[in-house]
């Protein structure tokens, strides 16, 4: 997270007018030009675990992280810089929160790849904050407006919930499969088999739904949870409250905040950050695993048949196995052996 986006670029080309802002970053924030931009006072509020550990590394308490931002994370800032992300209801849920909060007059801008969407920001802000463009530079788009009515804004409005075998899912925007359950993850739920036992972590859990399918037949598992995502951590709380299953959520980088071993990690790991390609997180969950495994334990993972995953699984495990495929996924198998790389 050192080498600046083009969003971050095209930004900089106008840093002499922002030297008096008080300035809230928020976003999709990829980088760490919120830690190092000139300005009178720089604060920033992710919805993304490994974004604020970079950017609270530098910025200490004016990094936020969370579901939703509040009064004491727009403290007296007067300028939004809002990076756009891919997905659409995710921005709009974040704007909506900030621009509710935010006092009226403030200077909103609004920065972002073309192919992520950005244009729509136009649409979206045009009764609170009307945006014209001010620069176009390296595919991105920079608009800028002042708000002028803030919207009413409850997470709780935003809560959505679907059905799986009988479970109950629920979801928010920016959750991964927030409308259902993904080809991918639907693979991966069918090897999952009855009477599992031990200790279990679901690493980039989303909504939770693996580990609500495992606890539906193996009542025994003792479950822990994780993603980056706050939207993905309060989902997987609720959908186990809802489910009445028991188990640990938390926010971790893979495993950032991850402590013991376990019997069985099971993950659909992203290959993207933001619209970025990135083999990072599932790299960084094959390797740590061995470090987070009993003698005998298994990473169970589903991908994208044509990624690379099977020398990796090889070269830190030793061994792994094929349990399930479709044409487009498999579900990859490594048991944990005593000649595994630590």
């Amino acid at each position: 997270m050192s080498a600046l986006t083009p969003a971050s670029e095209v930004l900089l080309r106008h840093s002499d007018d922002f030297q008096d802002s008080r300035i809230l970053f928020a976003g999709d924030l990829q980088d760490d030009l919120p830690a190092r931009f000139t300005c009178a006072q720089s604060r920033a509020f992710t919805q993304q675990y490994h974004h604020w550990q970079t950017l609270s590394a530098r910025m200490g308490e004016q990094a936020s992280y969370g579901l939703a931002a509040d009064a004491d994370t727009i403290a007296d800032s007067d300028t939004l810089i809002y990076y756009w992300p891919k997905n659409k209801p995710e921005a709009q849920f974040q704007l909506l929160n900030l621009l509710s909060l935010l006092p009226t007059g403030c200077d909103i801008f609004v920065v972002g790849e073309n192919r992520s969407g950005v244009r729509s920001a136009e649409q979206m802000l045009a009764a609170f904050a009307p945006l014209n463009k001010v620069d176009s530079a390296r595919r991105c788009g920079l608009y800028h407006g002042r708000l002028e009515n803030r919207p009413s804004f409850n997470a709780d409005d935003w809560w959505d919930q679907y059905q799986v075998d009988g479970l109950t899912i629920k979801t928010l925007p920016g959750v991964f499969s927030r409308d259902g359950l993904d080809p991918g993850s639907q693979l991966l739920v069918s090897t999952l088999m009855p009477h599992t036992k031990g200790k279990v972590l679901d690493v980039g859990c989303g909504a939770g739904v693996l580990a609500a399918t495992l606890a539906r037949h193996s009542p025994k598992v003792r479950l822990t949870l994780c993603d980056v995502s706050a939207p993905a951590v309060a989902a997987s709380r609720a959908t186990l409250q809802v489910n009445d299953i028991s188990g640990e959520v938390i926010a971790s980088n893979v495993f950032s905040d991850i402590h013991g071993r376990f019997d069985m990690i099971v993950s659909n790991p992203p290959f993207h950050d933001g619209l970025q390609t990135s083999l990072d997180a599932a790299q960084s969950l094959i390797r740590g695993a061995v470090r987070h495994l009993n003698i005998g334990g298994e990473l169970r993972i589903v991908a994208n048949a044509f990624l690379p995953y099977p020398r990796e699984l090889d070269e830190t495990f030793g061994n792994h196995e094929v349990i399930a495929q479709t044409g487009r996924f498999k579900v990859y198998r490594a048991v944990m052996g005593r000649n595994a790389k630590r």
